[in-house]
């Protein structure tokens, strides 16, 4: 009973703490942030400026004392102070007003992550004015936001493409019987959209330039008729403000490897998959989630490559997070999908 007090005062939040974006639920208000997970310090004073999407604005665009950071890196914690700012602020702003209790948090994590990175995440929770903290697999939390029938004893495969990882999972009965976990994603398309640009056209663009092409031409399949657009950068020859016209076949070419990095960790798992599990996955067919499905015809992609069906989430971005707002609001029924 006092536990069933502490979740209505306590204003329980289940959280999707991403590399890219983190994103924060309560039962009464449903998602209430959905932030770059982007945090501007200054470091002479050692002091937080902003977070979230203002400090996204920073990347790039800052003075030498003024750092943007994102302390968040293949879905684990690189920065652990900052990191706690950033769930502590997140928390302020989902919770307004008078707080009775310290609330009760339900954290994704991938399904690759170490004894030492759940530690870090659950800290992190707990310094940042926690409750207690538990922790639900990415993919997990995935195909319970897509209504998949986790409890029963049939084979449901999850691909999450997030901003630091991808992970590729097998479920069956509340539990993750094979999962891959990739350290290749959205993150990793950018950079590779970096790189390109550099090599091709000697043109240096920043992180979010290359994000801005990505979502506007980048793609897996060919595209008829797909438009030129002009991205703006630096000569890395002149130094000189230079721009550009690419195709949506320059951008594909650029995302070749990392789109074939995600590729082979779906066929790994594929691979380690028992036949009967495997019988049921190619009848039930993948779940697709993530940013990372946005993607233009990559689900096109997975089906050509490897034969099934691929449904891609009606809203990716917030799959996980939804399934894990589920876990908080019905924790007896979810029990056994926490890994902590």
């Amino acid at each position: 009973m006092f536990k069933s007090l502490l979740g209505v005062f306590g204003r329980n939040l289940a959280m999707d703490l991403g590399t890219a974006n983190t994103l924060l639920y309560t039962r009464s208000r449903g998602i209430v942030i959905n932030e770059p997970s982007v945090v501007a310090v200054d470091a002479d004073r050692n002091k937080v400026l902003a977070v979230g999407r203002e400090a996204k604005n920073f990347l790039g665009r800052t003075p030498r004392r003024i750092r943007a950071v994102r302390p968040m890196k293949d879905g684990v914690i690189a920065d652990f102070d900052i990191t706690r700012e950033m769930i502590a602020y997140f928390i302020r702003k989902a919770i307004r007003g008078v707080r009775l209790f310290k609330p009760s948090i339900v954290i994704c994590v991938p399904s690759g992550i170490t004894q030492v990175e759940k530690r870090a995440v659950i800290d992190s929770g707990m310094l940042a004015g926690a409750r207690e903290v538990l922790l639900v697999e990415e993919p997990m939390a995935a195909a319970i936001g897509a209504d998949l029938p986790i409890h029963e004893p049939l084979g449901n495969l999850v691909l999450d493409i997030g901003g630091g990882t991808s992970e590729v999972a097998v479920i069956t009965m509340s539990a993750v019987a094979y999962s891959e976990s990739v350290r290749v994603a959205g993150d990793a398309m950018d950079h590779a959209v970096q790189r390109y640009m550099r090599d091709v056209f000697k043109l240096g663009i920043g992180e979010t330039t290359a994000e801005k092409v990505k979502m506007l031409i980048g793609s897996a399949m060919p595209i008829p008729d797909a438009p030129q657009i002009e991205v703006y950068g630096k000569d890395l020859v002149s130094g000189a403000p230079r721009v550009v016209r690419v195709s949506e076949g320059h951008i594909r070419e650029a995302l070749r490897d990392p789109v074939n990095a995600i590729l082979n960790g779906v066929f790994k798992a594929l691979e380690k998959t028992p036949p009967e599990l495997a019988g049921d996955i190619y009848r039930n067919g993948m779940l697709l989630a993530g940013g990372g499905a946005l993607l233009k015809g990559l689900d096109q992609r997975i089906a050509r490559e490897t034969r099934l069906r691929v449904i891609v989430d009606n809203d990716p971005l917030t799959t996980v997070l939804r399934g894990t707002g589920k876990t908080l609001d019905n924790q007896k029924f979810y029990k056994d999908v926490y890994i902590n």
